[in-house]
């Protein structure tokens, strides 16, 4: 009868595992260090980063911060959407006295302050 294979071998520091086809797979381990809730702005993040730059995806997935980039990213994104709306309604007149004397005028202008200031984010912050 022929050599038996190993159940196990290990090379350069990676554990390989015999499966039923005769074949050695690596066993590695591609768990988050983090659980963190991704939104919207993270979601284009990592969907940008997987087509565009699979190095630095592949990297931080195999190294457990995958999860913990694209919160950071969200919420930098949230935030700078936050500051920036509320500094450009002030800057332009949008107030809570427009709001109330004529609702649909107030509604236009802060929907147009915040596409704005979402394709700015999204030029500066996102796709990058």
């Amino acid at each position: 009868m022929g050599k038996e294979l190993a159940e196990v071998i290990v090379e350069n520091g990676i554990e390989y595992h015999l499966a039923e086809d005769g074949c050695y797979y690596p066993d590695i381990n591609v768990e988050q260090n983090t659980d963190y809730p991704v939104g919207k702005y993270g979601m284009m993040r990592g969907e940008y980063l997987m087509k565009n730059d699979r190095h630095r995806y592949f990297r931080m997935v195999l190294d457990g911060t995958w999860n913990e980039y694209l919160y950071g990213v969200d919420e930098e994104c949230y935030r700078e959407l936050e500051m920036a709306v509320k500094r450009i309604k002030e800057k332009e007149g949008v107030t809570e006295d427009l709001k109330n004397e004529d609702p649909m005028l107030w509604v236009g202008k802060v929907n147009n302050i915040m596409a704005r200031v979402e394709e700015e984010i999204l030029r500066e912050i996102i796709y990058v």
